[in-house]
């Protein structure tokens, strides 16, 4: 594991080509969050409050729930995790893996533009601890993710918990979930592959700029004004 501390100064690469499971995952995602923003908007429109309208939807996503959607996108989300962590292409897909489980343990509750961004980066960052070789620590992905180190670190127990700490993925798991992420796209007329090579490790740690937005959870949020 590498520390962003480790490192007295900044050494200058060219910019990383953008894989395309990036693209790929990119689109599936904000589908998925596009319906899901539809459904709970259909259950709240005739309510007269969001928490009345949420009553039929779980709970357990929530602390990975932010008091307003970023206003960086799922894409320019995922490329600056994979241009700052240095993780590997296969993470991505592996981190989609574990949300698809949280998900289907957890019928009932949805990825939304309020827990999209944290939920991938936590799903990133443990399918890098899982994967690859060398990895940064906690403290260096909560900065690239927008969030407190304190933070990450209770998302990740949060996350490994809601998991049943079920983070082994398979070869033909994976190849399954490559094969329907690349269907996904074939769907909708935009035929691309996933990369199933890994990238080289790690080899100096980037100057990663601040993500401007407010990207506060919900539930510091309350403590903060309780």
């Amino acid at each position: 594991m590498l520390s962003a501390g480790e490192f007295a100064n900044h050494l200058s690469r060219p910019e990383p080509s953008i894989p395309r499971v990036l693209t790929i995952l990119s689109f599936v995602l904000e589908k998925l969050v596009a319906r899901n923003n539809s459904l709970v908007d259909d259950l709240t429109q005739p309510l007269d409050t969001l928490s009345c309208g949420s009553a039929a939807i779980g709970k357990r996503l929530n602390p990975f729930h932010g008091v307003r959607a970023p206003s960086i996108s799922i894409p320019k989300y995922l490329e600056r995790l994979y241009k700052y962590t240095d993780c590997s292409p296969s993470c991505f897909v592996v981190g989609y893996v574990y949300i698809d489980r949280l998900v289907h343990k957890h019928p009932d509750s949805l990825v939304l533009s309020l827990n999209v961004h944290r939920l991938l980066v936590t799903s990133i960052m443990v399918a890098s601890k899982m994967l690859d070789d060398v990895h940064y620590n906690n403290a260096f992905y909560a900065k690239v993710g927008g969030v407190s180190n304190a933070e990450l670190n209770r998302l990740e127990v949060e996350f490994l918990f809601l998991l049943d700490f079920g983070v082994t993925v398979s070869s033909r798991v994976f190849e399954s979930y490559c094969f329907h992420l690349e269907k996904e796209m074939t769907l909708n007329r935009a035929c691309q592959t996933i990369e199933r090579a890994l990238v080289l490790p790690i080899t100096d740690v980037p100057d990663v700029p601040e993500i401007s937005e407010n990207t506060q959870s919900s539930s510091s949020e309350s403590k903060n004004h309780g």
